[in-house]
């Protein structure tokens, strides 16, 4: 089967942003929107989008500052790429495609824009899925050295502009192919060739990386602010919730993620972790769908 045969690419206006998408499976089954994460784009969800969609219709969108969705200027407090702001161009982009409620599942950073999509857009959100992390708020406060050290990342990309964006770009490929093959010590062969072009080709310019540096500079400040608010408010993830993660990853290693998503849920939180690294939608794409299919058709 072709690259995303079936799929049709779509570019969509949103307020602030112009959205890069790809939209397959079965008309009129139940919606699933699937964020990918850092340093990717939708184009890792391929094996999985493949499996599933004779039984949905699949949104799979680049996140503003990644693939081929637009990135908007800076503002104060990186606001353009606070999870908030990202999460709007979801929702917005759902409601050009005439979809009302839908599934949602969100790997790594599309794992944290999903929890805040959920928080903020509750009527919007049937169930929820996320991969791989715990929630973003409790990871930072809970930094101790391992954790510093297994996701140095975290700390380097926050640093004030241009230091993160001159290292990275000095060798963009390379730190692009160390941390795809880095989370989890499984290299980078579980990846499509097709789907690892496609993450050079985004990932490696100045306006891609300095983009990434504003998702987690973001992460560390004003997404932090609107997590403290919505926790001193008692917002909580209103649906049904499935957790996954890998079991040679750091989550597996130094948190607990159910425990911690089931204090951010109102809903029924359910999880299990698959025999995978951090890359568990291509490193794993039948268990994965399998997964997914389980708990979005139930």
């Amino acid at each position: 089967m072709g690259w995303f045969d079936g799929f049709e690419p779509r570019r969509v206006q949103v307020p602030g942003a112009t959205v890069h998408t790809r939209v397959g499976g079965r008309v009129g089954a139940p919606p699933l929107l699937l964020l990918h994460g850092f340093p990717q784009t939708h184009a890792m969800w391929h094996r999985v989008a493949q499996r599933l969609a004779p039984d949905f219709f699949l949104v799979l969108p680049d996140l503003r500052g990644y693939g081929d969705s637009s990135k908007p200027p800076d503002e104060p407090d990186h606001a353009q790429q606070s999870k908030r702001a990202m999460a709007a161009d979801l929702v917005a982009l759902m409601d050009a495609l005439g979809v009302d409620r839908f599934g949602l599942c969100g790997h790594d950073r599309g794992g944290r824009v999903a929890h805040r999509l959920a928080v903020d857009h509750p009527q919007r959100v049937n169930k929820l899925c996320v991969i791989d992390i715990a929630p973003t708020l409790d990871m930072y406060d809970r930094t101790d050295m391992a954790f510093a050290r297994a996701y140095y990342h975290w700390f380097h990309l926050i640093q004030p502009h241009p230091l993160p964006e001159t290292m990275i770009g000095g060798a963009p490929q390379a730190y692009l192919h160390t941390k795809l093959g880095g989370w989890g010590g499984s290299g980078t062969g579980f990846i499509e060739p097709a789907a690892l072009a496609e993450y050079e080709r985004c990932f490696c310019t100045p306006e891609a990386i300095h983009s990434a540096c504003e998702d987690y500079r973001a992460s560390a400040g004003i997404d932090l602010d609107h997590d403290r608010a919505s926790r001193a408010r008692g917002d909580k993830i209103a649906c049904d919730t499935l957790v996954l993660w890998g079991e040679r990853g750091v989550v597996h290693r130094l948190f607990q993620p159910l425990a911690l998503w089931r204090a951010q849920c109102a809903g029924q939180v359910t999880g299990h972790t698959l025999p995978a690294g951090h890359f568990i939608p291509e490193e794993l794409p039948e268990a994965t769908a399998h997964s997914l299919r389980a708990f979005f058709q139930s």
